[in-house]
C-alpha cells in the first residue's frame, strides 16, 4: 500500500465528491420560471387593442376613453364577422327588408353562452358590451340594422371603434 500525502487525499475527496458532475439548481430554476409565467399573465391580460382590419378606415373622434374587450363586430365592404368568423355578406343584408339579421343575432347569442352576465340587484340580467367596427364608408341603414339585431341578441351596451383624432383649437 502506497502512502498518499495530506494533499493528495483531499483532492481525492474532493473528485468523489464532485464527480457527478455539474448539478443545477432547481430552486433558482424554479423561481425565474415562476417569475416568467407570472409576468406574461399580467402582460398579457392588459391589452387593449381592438383588432386591426386593414380593410376597414375607421372613423375619427376625440374621445379619450380606452376601449374595454368586448365581443366585436367586423364590418366591410363585403362581410360581417364577428370575432373574426364570417356570419353573413354585406350585400343579402342590405336588400332584405328585414330590420333583424337572423345569422348575426345567433352569432351574438353563441358568444354570450361563453360570457358570464353579472344581474342587477333587482336580478335583471346587464345588458352586454359589444363593439361595431366598421369602416366609415358603410351606409347608415346597415349599420342601423347591426343596432337593432345586437340589442334584440340582449347586447345593449354598444360601442363604435373609432381612430383617435387630436382636438383642434380655434
Amino acid at each position: 500500500m502506497q502512502a498518499h500525502s495530506r494533499r493528495a487525499k483531499r483532492m481525492e475527496r474532493h473528485h468523489k465528491r464532485h464527480k457527478r458532475g455539474a448539478g443545477l439548481n432547481m430552486i433558482s430554476l424554479m423561481d425565474i420560471f415562476t417569475i416568467l409565467v407570472f409576468f406574461l399573465l399580467v402582460s398579457s391580460s392588459s391589452v387593449q387593442d381592438l383588432p386591426s382590419a386593414k380593410q376597414i378606415k375607421l372613423p375619427e373622434s376625440i374621445a379619450d376613453k380606452l376601449p374595454k374587450e368586448t365581443v366585436v363586430i367586423v364590418v366591410n365592404n363585403d362581410d360581417i364577422l364577428v370575432q373574426g368568423n364570417k356570419i353573413v355578406d354585406v350585400k343579402s343584408v342590405i336588400n332584405s327588408e328585414n330590420p333583424e339579421i337572423t345569422p348575426l343575432k345567433l352569432a351574438l347569442l353563441d358568444q354570450a353562452k361563453r360570457i358570464i352576465v353579472k344581474k342587477a340587484p333587482d336580478d335583471k340580467p346587464v345588458n352586454r358590451d359589444v363593439t361595431i367596427m366598421g369602416d366609415k364608408e358603410i351606409p347608415y341603414r346597415l349599420l342601423k340594422k347591426i343596432m337593432y339585431t345586437c340589442t334584440l341578441a340582449s347586447y345593449g351596451n354598444i360601442s363604435l371603434a373609432v381612430t383617435r383624432k387630436l382636438e383642434q383649437k380655434g
